[in-house]
């Protein structure tokens, strides 16, 4: 597989999935050396190791360590079934984090389950595991000025609702720190770094995470009713759970179906951020 392009640890993750698929990498079975890989991929061996620890997060793989070749986890998880929120779209992020021209588009609430998972491809670039040459982030989340469907209070109180306020307060920290984050690696790093926000006039049934145009996690939002201690008082409301929504999980090189899924949610969010033109008020 040598060439004259470098392959990502991306690119070589998703080759050693497709192994793990379909049978060539069996269960408890041991990899080559990283040694070996490096060799058959044309890379050196950090870029083998960041697709190896992308594989670990994943749960396909366990014992990945500079001591011996890593084994085909005994339970690894599959593509097709959906999985908590902070599950599935780290590892996800973190993958998406090793091309050179990174693209996150979202759809969600508060950004507070982006914004963590986020941690982990930041904390690789600050240790030289990643280096992508610019980072574009545009991010959808509902407006200050709109009634949210949820979070809501189980007794209304009108524009005055302290639900209403948290969520605000909620919304406006995460925001903060993931631009905070993100443009940090400009001066750091010197990484091209465009993080937008823009508010959305509804409140969003599902969140969704585009990544470099190619991967889509998806879930809905699930209601419930539960109690939230804030300023001394205990808040009842109606609320999603969004770090326990399922996420599923759709790429272009899965088949026909799913990369018709990720044309379309491509096609959807273009077209949705070119219609609303009013940045985000935090």
């Amino acid at each position: 597989m040598n060439g004259s392009r470098r392959l990502s640890p991306q690119e070589i993750a998703d080759t050693l999935r497709d192994r793990i698929r379909t049978g060539d990498l069996r269960t408890g079975e041991r990899l080559p050396t990283q040694a070996e890989l490096a060799e058959e991929f044309g890379v050196e061996r950090g870029t083998v190791r960041q697709a190896l620890r992308a594989l670990q997060d994943e749960g396909r793989l366990s014992n990945v360590s500079k001591g011996s070749p890593p084994r085909v986890a005994e339970a690894a998880p599959k593509r097709d079934e959906p999985q908590p929120t902070m599950v599935s779209l780290a590892p996800r992020l973190t993958g998406a984090f090793a091309v050179p021209h990174v693209r996150v588009d979202a759809v969600c609430h508060t950004a507070e389950t982006l914004m963590l998972a986020l941690g982990e491809p930041v904390r690789l670039i600050h240790e030289g595991k990643l280096r992508p040459e610019s980072i574009d982030v545009r991010i959808l989340l509902p407006s200050r000025d709109i009634n949210l469907a949820f979070p809501v209070s189980v007794d209304a109180q009108g524009a005055e609702d302290p639900v209403h306020q948290r969520w605000l307060e909620m919304r406006n920290a995460q925001v903060h720190v993931l631009r905070h984050n993100l443009r940090a690696l400009r001066s750091s790093h010197g990484i091209d770094v465009n993080v937008t926000f823009r508010a959305l006039p509804f409140t969003p049934p599902v969140k969704l995470y585009l990544l470099n145009g190619e991967e889509v996690l998806m879930g809905y939002y699930m209601l419930t009713q539960r109690e939230e201690e804030h300023d001394g008082r205990t808040l009842v409301m109606y609320d999603a759970l969004g770090s326990e929504s399922l996420l599923f999980f759709f790429e272009t090189r899965s088949g026909q179906r799913d990369a018709a899924f990720v044309d379309q949610s491509r096609k959807w969010f273009n077209a949705l951020w070119e219609t609303i033109t009013t940045d985000l008020n935090p």
